[in-house]
C-alpha cells in the first residue's frame, strides 16, 4: 500500500521536487502505535471544549475589539517589557532575503565555496566528486562553532540533502523518471556534497566575519569517503557488521545530517536523520512493487521506512542496496561527534543516544552535573527522546568521552495531568526483553523505535528541535502534522489536521535535566490567529508579521531568550510567509509573543540559528533557495529547475542556480543581537 501511495506523490503535481515528495510521503507514520497519541493527550488534559473555546476566543475578540486587535501595535506598556529591542520585519515573499533595521544579514559560504587551500574554485557547470569534497556541501542545515579565541573559531555545518533538479543542469527530476538521469559520477558528487564542513572563520577590524582558506583544520565530512567508527553498547555487534567491516567498527560517511548540537567541551555533534530515503532494493513482488518479505529484518525495515527509495545510490554503491548489504541501514541513524581542532581525529557514531530520525542533540549539563542531550524523532507520530550520562561533566573532558558512550536512553510519555515521565530505554526491564525480540541493550539501541513503541511513549506531531535552558526548561519543536484525524487530539497535541504545528515547554523537576520526570504545557500553537477555525494560541499583542507555522530549529541566546526559526515546506503557501526567524517570549506578561526578524528568499529554509561571539554574532543557514512551493509564487507560478529557478539568490549572476548559503547577522554599530 505504501509503495502506491509513494507512486502516487511523485506523479502528484502539487510536489515540485523530490524533497517536497519524499516531505509528503514521510507523512505517512510508520508508528504501529497510534492510540493515545500527544494529540489524544493535550484533549483530555485541556478539555475538547476548551481547546475548541481557545480557538472561538480569537472570534470573540474580533467581535469585541475588531480584527485589529490581533495585529495592532503593541502597547506603550508592552513594549516597554519586551525583551527583543529591534523593530519588527514586514512579513512577506521573494527572491531575497531580509533583516530587520539596524541589522547586516552578510553571505558567508555558499555551496560550492572552496574551504580549502588546495580547493578549485567552484564550476557550475564542470562539477565533481573530487572538487566538492573540497568545496563547501550543498543544503546546509545545523550550524555550531567552536571559540578558538575571540573573534576566531571553527564554524560547524551539516549538509542534509541534495535537490538534483537545481543543482544539475539539463537533469530534472529524478524520481519521477526511475533515476533514468543519473551516473555514478552523478552520484559521487552527492554523496561528496552531503555530510558536513568544518572550516576556520575569523572576525576583521571591520566587524566581518571570513573564512581563513588555509585553516589548518578545514576539512570536508562526506557521505563519500569519510571513516568513522562506533563507540556503545551496538558496537561491533552482528547487526553491524558487513561485508566491507566484519568487525562492526568501521563505517563510511554519514548521511541526511539535519539538526545537530556543540557539547561542552567543544566537539560537534552531527545527527542522522531521514538515512532511509538513501536504501535500495532490486526485489520485487508479481506487481513489480519492492518486495523486502525475504528480510531477516523485514520488520525492523518496515518500522524505520526502509528502503525508501529517494535516491539512485543503491545502484551504484552496494552499501546502500539492501539485497547486497542488509546490515548497512543499522550503521546510521545515530549521532555523531567530530572534533573540530583535529582534522586527523576519526568521526565517532555514539550508539547509546540510540538509532532513530534525529533532528537534534542539543546538549545542558543538569544540575546534578550529567551531561543531557534533547532529541527528537522527526516523523508523524514519533517520539521525543533525551540522553543522560552516567557519569558528570568536570571540564576535562575531550573529543571520544565516555559521557556519550555511558548513560540511558528516554522516551517521553506526556500525562494528561500536565507532567511527563521520562521511560528508560534499558535492556531487561519492562518489556525489554528477549520474549520481545531484544536479547542485549545492542538491540535496544539498534531498534529504538521498536522498544520506545513497548514502552507506550506518545506519538508526537513531528518532533523536530529541542532546546534546553540551563534553569531545568526545555522547549520543544512540533512542526506539524497534517495526518492526525479528528477525534485523535489528546492534551499534548491538540489539533486534527495540525498544518502549522505547536511548541512545548517542558519544565523538569527540581530545574534538573537529568530528572525522569517533569511537568509540560503548551507555549504556543502556531498558525494564524484571525482564522478562529485554525485554533492558533498567542499573546494578543502579536501582529500579522509576528505570527508563525511549522516551527523547525531554535536556539537560546546569552540572555536565556528563545529564538524559533520555520520549515513550511511547500506549504509556505497556506501563509503567503517565507520561512524566517523570530523571537518568541517564554516569560511574563508578554509569554507567547513573537516578532519577525529574518525571512528567507522565496523557496528556502531557515535552519540555525546559533549565536557566538557573546550574542554578537548570530549564524543562520538558507537551504535550498529557490524550490519549494515555488509555484505559488507569484510571477513565477512553476517548478524550478537549474536552467529557470524561481529565484538565482544569492549571486544573481546568469547561469548560477540558488546556492544553498549561510548568513551572518551582525548588529550596525556592535552589540548583542536583539538587545
Amino acid at each position: 500500500m505504501s509503495d502506491d501511495i509513494r507512486e502516487k506523490i511523485i506523479a502528484d503535481p502539487e510536489f515540485g521536487n523530490k524533497a517536497e515528495a519524499f516531505e509528503a510521503f514521510d507523512d505517512i507514520p510508520t508508528n504501529p502505535n497510534l492510540g493515545n497519541t500527544i494529540g489524544d493527550v493535550i484533549n483530555r488534559r485541556y478539555g475538547r471544549r476548551d481547546v475548541l473555546r481557545g480557538a472561538l476566543g480569537v472570534s470573540a475578540a474580533a467581535a469585541l475589539f475588531g480584527t485589529t486587535a490581533l495585529v495592532a501595535p503593541r502597547d506603550a506598556m508592552a513594549a516597554a517589557n519586551d525583551r527583543f529591542a529591534f523593530d519588527e520585519l514586514t512579513w512577506g515573499n521573494d527572491e531575497n532575503h531580509h533583516i530587520a533595521d539596524g541589522y547586516n544579514a552578510d553571505i558567508l559560504l555558499r555551496w560550492g565555496d572552496p574551504i580549502t587551500a588546495d580547493a578549485p574554485e567552484f564550476d557550475v557547470m564542470n562539477q565533481s566528486a573530487a572538487a566538492q569534497s573540497k568545496q563547501f556541501g550543498y543544503n546546509n542545515d545545523y550550524v555550531g562553532f567552536a571559540e578558538i579565541e575571540p573573534g576566531r573559531g571553527m564554524l560547524c555545518v551539516n549538509h542534509e540533502y541534495t535537490n538534483e533538479e537545481v543543482m544539475f543542469p539539463g537533469l530534472g527530476r529524478q524520481d519521477r523518471s526511475g533515476f533514468e538521469g543519473m551516473t555514478k559520477d552523478l552520484v559521487d558528487i552527492e554523496m561528496a556534497a552531503h555530510g558536513g564542513t568544518v572550516v576556520e572563520i575569523v572576525k576583521g577590524s571591520d566587524g566581518k566575519w571570513s573564512v581563513v582558506r588555509d585553516g589548518a583544520n578545514n576539512r570536508r565530512i562526506t557521505a563519500l569517503d569519510t571513516e568513522m567508527t562506533f563507540s556503545g553498547a551496538a558496537a561491533g555487534h552482528d547487526r553491524m557488521k558487513t561485508s566491507a567491516d566484519p568487525a562492526g567498527m568501521k563505517v563510511i560517511g554519514t548521511i541526511n545530517n539535519c539538526a545537530g548540537g556543540m557539547t561542552p567541551w567543544g566537539t560537534y555533534l552531527m545527527a542522522e536523520e531521514n538515512f532511509h530515503g538513501y536504501f535500495w532494493t532490486d526485489v520485487v513482488d508479481a506487481e513489480g512493487k519492492p518486495d523486502i518479505s525475504g528480510q531477516a529484518e523485514a520488520a525492523q525495515m518496515k518500522r524505520y521506512g526502509v528502503p525508501g527509495r529517494w535516491y539512485a545510490w543503491g545502484q551504484y554503491h552496494d552499501r546502500f542496496n539492501i539485497d547486497k548489504e542488509p546490515n548497512e541501514v543499522n550503521r546510521f541513524g545515530w549521532i555523531v561527534e567530530v572534533d573540530p581542532m583535529n582534522p586527523s581525529a576519526t568521526p565517532i557514531k555514539h550508539t547509546a543516544l540510540g538509532r532513530f530520525r534525529h533532528e537534534g542533540a542539543e546538549t545542558a549539563v543538569s544540575s546534578s552535573g550529567k551531561l543531557v542531550i534533547y532529541s527528537g524523532d522527526d516523523n508523524r507520530f514519533d517520539y521525543q527522546y533525551k540522553y543522560v550520562s552516567n557519569g558528570t561533566v568536570t571540564g576535562n573532558e575531550t573529543f571520544g568521552s565516555e559521557l556519550l558512550s555511558d548513560g540511558t536512553l528516554y522516551v517521553a510519555r506526556f500525562n494528561d495531568d500536565g507532567t511527563v515521565d521520562w521511560l528508560p530505554l534499558v535492556f531487561g526491564e519492562g518489556p525489554l526483553t528477549a520474549e520481545n525480540g531484544f536479547n542485549s541493550q545492542a538491540d535496544v539501541l539498534i531498534d529504538t523505535r521498536v522498544a520506545a513503541d513497548l514502552l507506550g511513549a506518545t506519538p508526537m506531531d513531528r518532533p523536530e528541535d529541542a532546546q534546553p535552558r540551563g534553569d531545568g526548561t526545555a522547549y520543544i519543536m512540533l512542526t506539524n502534522n497534517t495526518r492526525r484525524k479528528p477525534g485523535d487530539e489528546n492534551a499534548a497535541n491538540p489539533r486534527a489536521e495540525n498544518h502549522f504545528g505547536h511548541i512545548i515547554e517542558i519544565k523538569e523537576d527540581g530545574g534538573d535535566h537529568a530528572s525522569a520526570r517533569g511537568t509540560w504545557s503548551i507555549l504556543v500553537k502556531c498558525g494564524d490567529p484571525t482564522i478562529a477555525e485554525v485554533g492558533a494560541q498567542w499573546h494578543p499583542d502579536t501582529s500579522e508579521s509576528g505570527w508563525f507555522g511549522s516551527p523547525d530549529n531554535c536556539a537560546i541566546d546569552d540572555d536565556g531568550r528563545l529564538w524559533i526559526s520555520t520549515d513550511q515546506g511547500s506549504g509556505w503557501g497556506k501563509t503567503g510567509k517565507s520561512d524566517g526567524l523570530y523571537s518568541l517570549e517564554t516569560e511574563g506578561e508578554l509569554r507567547g509573543h513573537s516578532k519577525l526578524f529574518f525571512r528567507c528568499p522565496v523557496g528556502g529554509e531557515l535552519c540555525g540559528p546559533y549565536f557566538a561571539d557573546n550574542s554578537q554574532t548570530l549564524f543562520l543557514a538558507v537551504q535550498h533557495p529557490g524550490t519549494d512551493g515555488t509555484k505559488d509564487f507569484k510571477g513565477f507560478e512553476r517548478n524550478s529547475t537549474f536552467e529557470d529557478p524561481a529565484t538565482r539568490w544569492p549571486d544573481f549572476a546568469e547561469g548560477m542556480p540558488p546556492r544553498p548559503s549561510v548568513v551572518v547577522v551582525t548588529k550596525q554599530g556592535g552589540g548583542k543581537i536583539g538587545a
